[in-house]
C-alpha cells in the first residue's frame, strides 16, 4: 500500500514539474510560479510524510525486537524453572531412599546384634567357688556347701549384671559408629545435591548472559542500520528539496 501511494505521488510530482516546465517555455510565469509553489509544498509535505512513515515503521522494529526478546525471556525463565523443579523432585526422592534405606538397615543392625547369642565369661574366682560348692555337695557338706552357694550366687548375679551393662555399652556404642556412618552417607549425598544445585545456577547464570548479550547485540546491529537508513534519507531529502 505504502509503494503504491510512493508511487501515485511520484507520478503526480513528476506531472507537476512538466506543467510548470511547460508553463516557463509558454512564458506563463504566473502559472509556472503557482506550480513551482506547489512543487515545494508537496515535497516538503512527501518529505515529512516519508520521515513519519520511515520514524513508525523503526519504532515497530524497536518494538518488536524488545517484544521477541521478553518473549525468549519469558521462555527462557520457564524452562529454566521446570529443570530446576525436576532436580529438587529427583533429589528429594534421593534423600527419601537413603533414610528409608538407613531405617532398614538400623533396624536389621539392632536384630542381628540382639539375636546374636552370647555367653558371659565368668571370673577365676567364681569358677573355683563353683567347683568348691560342688566339691563339698559331694562329700555331703550341705552347710558349707549352702553357704558357698549363696556366695558363689552373689558374685555370679554380679558378674551378670556387670557383664549385661558392657554389652549395653558395647551395643550402643556400635550402634552410635553404625549410625555415624549412615549419617556420613547421608551427609556425601546432600553436599552432592548442593554442589549440582550450585553448578545448575551457575550455568543458569551463563545461559542467562549469554541471552542478554545476543539481544544487545541484534539491538545494536538494528540501532546501527536505522541511523544509516536515517543518514541516507536525510541525504536524499537535501536532493529532492533543492
Amino acid at each position: 500500500m505504502a509503494d503504491v501511494e510512493d508511487s501515485a505521488v511520484n507520478d503526480f510530482l513528476l506531472i507537476l514539474e512538466e506543467h510548470r516546465k511547460n508553463c516557463e517555455r509558454q512564458g506563463k510565469y504566473v502559472e509556472a510560479e503557482i506550480a513551482k509553489n506547489r512543487l515545494e509544498e508537496l515535497k516538503v509535505h512527501e518529505e515529512n510524510r516519508r520521515r513519519e512513515a520511515m520514524r513508525s515503521r523503526q519504532i515497530a522494529e524497536r518494538l518488536g525486537v524488545e517484544e521477541a526478546h521478553m518473549l525468549e525471556f519469558q521462555q527462557f525463565n520457564q524452562v529454566w524453572d521446570r529443570k530446576m523443579d525436576e532436580y529438587e523432585r529427583n533429589v528429594e526422592e534421593l534423600v527419601v531412599n537413603m533414610r528409608e534405606k538407613h531405617k532398614t538397615e538400623l533396624l536389621e543392625f539392632q536384630q542381628k546384634m540382639l539375636e546374636k547369642h552370647q555367653k558371659p565369661k565368668f571370673s577365676k574366682d567364681l569358677l573355683n567357688l563353683r567347683r568348691i560348692e560342688e566339691h563339698l555337695a559331694r562329700q555331703k557338706d550341705y552347710g558349707e556347701a549352702h553357704k558357698i552357694k549363696l556366695k558363689s550366687d552373689a558374685l555370679e548375679a554380679w558378674e551378670l549384671e556387670k557383664w549385661r551393662n558392657l554389652k549395653q555399652q558395647e551395643m550402643f556404642q556400635r550402634e552410635v559408629t553404625f549410625k555415624q556412618r549412615q549419617k556420613q552417607d547421608l551427609d556425601a549425598l546432600q553436599k552432592r545435591i548442593q554442589s549440582g544445585r550450585e553448578e545448575q545456577k551457575k550455568q543458569r547464570q551463563v545461559d542467562l548472559e549469554r541471552l542478554l548479550q545476543r539481544y544487545q547485540n541484534v539491538k545494536a546491529e538494528l540501532q546501527q542500520q536505522q541511523n544509516l537508513e536515517r543518514i541516507r534519507h536525510e541525504k536524499f531529502s537535501q536532493r529532492v528539496t533543492r
